[in-house]
């Protein structure tokens, strides 16, 4: 029976606070197959693990990742959003991921990026996942633009295309681009779809099913692998299945 990758979405990040350590090792705990998480670049040009370009919904504090310090970034808490037995956790940075999880497993690395700053951030992300010596055991999913520029710099890093619309053509473009890797929204992932994709030698992820019925649907298409917020309910499906 096929082999179903299971990929936690910033981490355990429905039961523990998204892109923080404590979600990171609770996803290791389970031995996930991959973890994802976000990138964001500082006003001190650091690597903030964060999905959204403010802090705001994930900390106690306001205002824009661009607009903030390393040092400003780390006093604020990570956690008691979520819950209060979660208060003090705090933001991290690229190489301290990079230092917890090591080749623990794979890293689905997530550049997010803007007209800006691309030319600063994704330099600093690959220098340190050179640094590192990450090159086999991760990555980078992000927009075609941003996808490029890491080509150019690193031609041999395996990337992941996330600009899915038009979706008639995401497939193409992937290729065109010289992706290896989809992520496409899970609604427009049918039998078909997959089909196709495998066709080209195109890994598929889709981001993402937290519900069991539509984790079996996917499952049932043939991906490769399902994002989820819930791993623990993912594996729960693929030992039903087994």
């Amino acid at each position: 029976m096929k082999s179903i990758q299971v990929v936690a979405h910033r981490g355990f990040s429905g039961e523990y606070p998204e892109n923080t350590a404590i979600a990171f090792e609770e996803a290791l705990k389970l031995e996930v197959d991959m973890i994802e998480f976000d990138i964001h670049l500082s006003r001190d040009h650091e690597l903030i693990i964060i999905h959204d370009a403010t802090v705001d919904r994930t900390s106690n504090g306001s205002g824009s990742v661009g607009d903030m310090t390393l040092s400003e970034i780390k006093r604020l808490d990570a956690g008691s959003w979520m819950d209060a037995r979660f208060k003090g956790v705090s933001f991290l940075t690229l190489e301290e991921v990079l230092h917890q999880i090591g080749r623990k497993t794979r890293l689905n690395i997530h550049i997010k990026t803007y007209d800006h700053d691309r030319d600063i951030l994704i330099p600093l992300v690959v220098k340190q996942l050179e640094t590192s010596d990450m090159l086999t055991s991760c990555f980078i999913a992000s927009d075609e633009a941003t996808l490029c520029l890491v080509r150019q710099i690193q031609p041999e890093w395996s990337i992941c295309n996330l600009s899915t619309r038009p979706s008639a053509s995401y497939i193409d473009r992937s290729l065109a681009i010289g992706c290896t890797i989809l992520q496409p929204g899970n609604a427009m992932v049918d039998e078909s779809f997959v089909k196709n994709a495998h066709t080209h030698c195109l890994e598929v992820n889709p981001f993402y099913a937290d519900d069991k019925a539509e984790m079996k649907r996917l499952i049932a298409c043939g991906v490769d692998g399902v994002l989820t917020n819930y791993p623990d309910r993912l594996y729960e499906v693929l030992d039903e299945r087994d």
